[in-house]
């Protein structure tokens, strides 16, 4: 899976959306690409961007303009062996949660069949 969708990224960190759009305009250096019909696409390494900042922001309490300086200044300034192990968690985790989400898609799309199926049978 090359990128996620803003809607793969709100399910998988529990930000809406819009809070995405806003986070996007507000800090500098998140910057998904755009597809060609322009949807956002976000990269694994930007979901992981994304859930550091939430956890700053969010779960400590920080507001999102310290969380982007702190997750600036670690991004920059930390230890790049202790940086490129904890790139490498946050990665491998968000890959699990992506690939949990496209399972369940796909067990509710079988539902949705087999539910179909046996309404069409009776």
């Amino acid at each position: 899976m090359a990128h996620l969708g803003i809607g793969q990224v709100e399910r998988l960190l529990g930000i809406p959306a819009t809070t995405l759009r806003f986070w996007e305009k507000t800090v500098p250096y998140l910057a998904p690409v755009r597809t060609p019909s322009g949807r956002r696409a976000y990269s694994v390494a930007e979901a992981a961007l994304l859930s550091r900042l939430k956890h700053l922001a969010l779960d400590r309490r920080l507001g999102l303009t310290e969380a982007a300086s702190r997750l600036e200044l670690e991004l920059l300034y930390a230890d790049p062996e202790l940086r490129a192990r904890l790139a490498g968690l946050r990665f491998e985790c968000l890959l699990l949660a992506a690939d949990l989400e496209q399972s369940r898609e796909r067990i509710q799309q079988f539902a949705a069949e087999i539910m179909k199926e046996h309404r069409d049978g009776s």
